[in-house]
């Protein structure tokens, strides 16, 4: 699979269309911003549990300063106006030894055509060569799409936290 920094793939979608899944990269901040700026307030509520509509130097930096060890992140691109755009992202962060959390947002456009399982999916399968041993999820209770997404890929409920929020673990081991 090569390491996470290198990573790159090309995959097929439900309707046939070709995407690259591969490394996030120091260049891709425009795109992911514009990427950003195509989703609904209602995805960014789900995704950033607030009606996010700007992001803070501080929270930017945090989204792309990554090592490819602790915080490991991945974009899917398609063709669009004939260059790549970035359509989704996804990433996992080790929060302690052995387990990180995931998370991945898609552009609204590109919703339900199985975008963000091949980005869980490739998560996944490196944060298992990477030797974690579990992945977590906390997923708003009202994001229905976003659950089955998990479900479908293992990922199953644990003890709740509070009310709103669905906790959701993978065993990788």
């Amino acid at each position: 699979m090569g390491t996470p920094a290198s990573f790159t793939c090309r995959e097929t979608l439900r309707d046939g269309t070709a995407i690259e899944i591969r490394a996030q990269r120091p260049e891709d901040e425009v795109g992911m911003l514009a990427a950003l700026d195509q989703t609904s307030m209602q995805t960014r509520q789900l995704r950033f549990f607030a009606p996010k509509r700007h992001f803070s130097d501080r929270e930017r930096a945090y989204f792309m300063e990554i090592d490819f060890v602790n915080h490991v992140a991945l974009v899917a691109c398609a063709k669009g106006a004939g260059r790549d755009v970035i359509i989704g992202g996804g990433r996992y962060v080790v929060a302690t030894p052995g387990c990180a959390e995931m998370a991945f947002v898609v552009v609204d456009a590109w919703q339900g055509r199985g975008v963000g399982t091949l980005l869980a999916q490739h998560l996944i399968a490196l944060a298992r060569e990477a030797g974690l041993t579990e992945l977590i999820a906390e997923v708003m209770s009202d994001n229905t799409a976003m659950r089955r997404v998990f479900e479908r890929l293992g990922f199953s409920p644990a003890a709740k936290r509070d009310p709103q929020t669905v906790h959701l673990t993978l065993k990788l081991t």
